[in-house]
């Protein structure tokens, strides 16, 4: 089932041959350089404001760009009950599966270059599976969950010690998942590889949300984040 809004979103839900359960938006540039898939983080899903504002935004810079929503959140959707996510391999497997399908099925994204994200956990998902996959150019994560919130032992950073394809990591400076102090604090478990850069937000917090008194705004960091995506994909376009 898919319907045009007047947005030119494209919303489709559909079940393929090995039952799994797509619900996509498709936010298509009128003239597109590349396809950004972006997974959401693990409270929120799509249709969140974040996600759409930088969806909104990307599209601007002329980078059509998919949401969609893990299979957890499709039943938080459909039962208006709360449930944790997914095990992370069951993440994984449905972000390769949206990829595929935006490659080869979804006209209006094929041939395009394609790179892959998200916020938060959808990010940290994005990074586990973009080395694998052979089409995907690199990923960005907004808001990258280096550990749980007071946590700071329990780092998420194994895997990027060593990759190898381009990575931006798009980061508030006083992000409680991982700031800008402790990710440039020199220690061995945020010896990151050279492939990636990471960009702080000024006073940004995990949804680049900054206090009054700094004199941002999070719209104005939204605005900055997908510039630099934007930039990003432009730079890797023929990596």
């Amino acid at each position: 089932m898919a319907r045009l809004k007047e947005s030119n979103t494209q919303t489709t839900t559909e079940t393929t041959t090995n039952d799994v359960v797509f619900d996509m938006e498709v936010h298509a540039a009128k003239a597109p350089i590349a396809c950004l898939i972006l997974g959401h983080g693990a409270g929120a899903g799509k249709e969140h404001e974040f996600m759409q504002d930088m969806a909104n935004e990307l599209v601007a810079k002329g980078i059509s760009t998919v949401l969609f929503n893990f299979p957890y959140m499709q039943t938080i959707k459909s039962t208006g009950k709360r449930r944790p996510p997914d095990k992370a391999d069951k993440l994984m497997s449905h972000f390769a599966a949206v990829i595929e399908s935006c490659s080869k099925d979804n006209k209006a994204l094929h041939n395009l270059p394609v790179f892959i994200g998200g916020k938060s956990m959808g990010g940290r998902m994005a990074t586990m599976v973009y080395e694998g996959i052979s089409n995907v150019k690199g990923a960005i994560a907004l808001g990258y969950p280096f550990h749980p919130p007071g946590k700071p032992e329990k780092t998420r950073t194994e895997h990027l010690l060593t990759a190898a394809k381009p990575l931006l990591i798009i980061q508030g400076e006083r992000d409680t998942f991982g700031n800008k102090n402790e990710i440039e604090s020199g220690q061995e478990n945020y010896a990151l590889s050279s492939a990636i850069e990471c960009v702080f937000l000024e006073d940004g917090d995990h949804s680049f949300k900054p206090r009054k008194a700094s004199g941002k705004t999070q719209q104005e960091h939204i605005v900055k984040a997908a510039e630099l995506t934007a930039a990003f994909i432009n730079r890797n376009l023929s990596s």
